[in-house]
């Protein structure tokens, strides 16, 4: 998917974007770290520590593109809007009335099917790896992901009891507007989901 004409030019004009900003007032809005002695970004992706060349946009390590193209987005969007703790769904975010409420649906669908027979501790140990914390919320388990500085994603879930099967909802902030699209979210979402079923299937 990465290596078609579309997808490349994407990621070439998200870089060209990032050049038209200056790196301090990037990393001010975004909460990323700009090192100018060597000139590179700094910032915390899940459980990776991710260095960005500027102005060449290259990554260290190196992550999916997908990923790539959606920290660009975010270094370009970042507006220093503060973090709101209230969540809500992909649905309710601007424009997310069509694209949201479908991912909300498909995601719905997608994590009852993962969750299947899964376990609590199996499941912390999953979030865990991927730089999750655990806290107290409305739900069996709400793991808060530092997907970007500024970007949490938090997944609730209900585990399958006598009456009900397993259940899980993802869900971001109410300030997530100021950071990325609608369709980033999605993608963010998506890239999300992958690396919990990834994990799992390693252990």
């Amino acid at each position: 998917m990465q290596d078609n004409r579309a997808f490349q030019q994407m990621l070439l004009s998200a870089k060209e974007r990032i050049c038209v900003h200056a790196p301090d007032e990037i990393a001010q809005k975004s909460g990323a770290v700009f090192h100018k002695d060597k000139s590179f970004f700094e910032l915390q992706s899940l459980d990776q520590r991710i260095q960005i060349a500027f102005p060449e946009c290259k990554f260290q390590p190196w992550i999916d593109e997908w990923q790539q193209l959606v920290i660009l987005h975010y270094l370009d969007l970042a507006d220093g809007t503060e973090v709101s703790p209230e969540m809500v769904s992909f649905g309710a975010l601007k424009d997310g009335l069509i694209r949201g409420t479908k991912f909300d649906h498909d995601m719905e669908r997608e994590l009852g099917s993962f969750l299947d027979g899964m376990t609590q501790e199996q499941l912390c140990r999953v979030c865990e790896g991927l730089g999750a914390q655990l806290v107290e919320e409305r739900a069996d388990l709400c793991a808060v992901f530092p997907f970007l500085p500024r970007y949490p994603v938090w997944l609730k879930v209900w585990f399958a009891d006598d009456e009900f099967e397993a259940s899980g909802k993802l869900l971001v902030s109410r300030s997530a507007d100021h950071y990325l699209t609608i369709e980033d979210a999605v993608t963010v979402g998506e890239l999300l989901l992958s690396k919990l079923k990834g994990i799992f299937d390693e252990t």
